[in-house]
């Protein structure tokens, strides 16, 4: 198995995140020996869903506003409505997105996440996947939109639900062994 230690992936979320959309990946990535760090709006633990009923929280390791994304390997958006309809209004949340994109860092967003890759401007030209009600926000924004339970293109790794964390897991780590092959 390749050596993940050196890899360091940031998550973005905050309350209303789906709570297997961030735990499960998380976990896997964990489990691989990557280093995983947790950003939100503030501090305070952020209140995690299954589906529309609360599910577990979880205590942010510091805030977008203290993120330096050259710290960093790759970035995970989970969803959940609330999640990333919150954080597209974060213009710090935002510019993080915009970052990892300028400097082609891997960028990984299941179900709702993609909407923060629409508020950043970055889809267009680019095949993804999502939950279907913000498929038309992804056309529109420019993106070829598909429905497949996981899509890579480039540095982009999107899925659309909770069903397809083991596939967005997957090609995470397999991306995350490509780029620390190379480096």
């Amino acid at each position: 198995m390749t050596d993940l230690s050196q890899a360091h992936v940031l998550i973005v979320a905050t309350n209303g995140f789906e709570q297997s959309e961030l735990f499960e990946p998380r976990q896997a990535l964990l489990d691989a020996g990557v280093k995983v760090t947790l950003a939100s709006l503030s501090t305070d633990p952020i209140q995690g869903m299954k589906h529309d009923e609360k599910g577990d929280t979880i205590t942010p390791d510091l805030t977008v506003d203290d993120v330096d994304t050259q710290d960093y390997t790759a970035l995970l958006l989970p969803g959940g409505v609330a999640n990333p309809d919150t954080l597209r209004t974060s213009d710090r949340a935002v510019e993080i997105v915009e970052e990892f994109v300028d400097d082609e860092k891997l960028v990984a967003a299941i179900c709702h996440g993609p909407w923060l890759l629409v508020e950043a401007d970055v889809v267009d030209g680019r095949t993804v996947t999502s939950w279907p009600s913000i498929r038309t926000d992804l056309e529109n924004a420019g993106a070829d939109v598909v429905d497949e339970e996981v899509v890579r293109d480039g540095q982009f790794i999107t899925s659309r639900k909770p069903d397809d964390i083991p596939a967005f897991n997957k090609a995470i780590l397999a991306a995350l062994a490509e780029e620390t092959a190379d480096a």
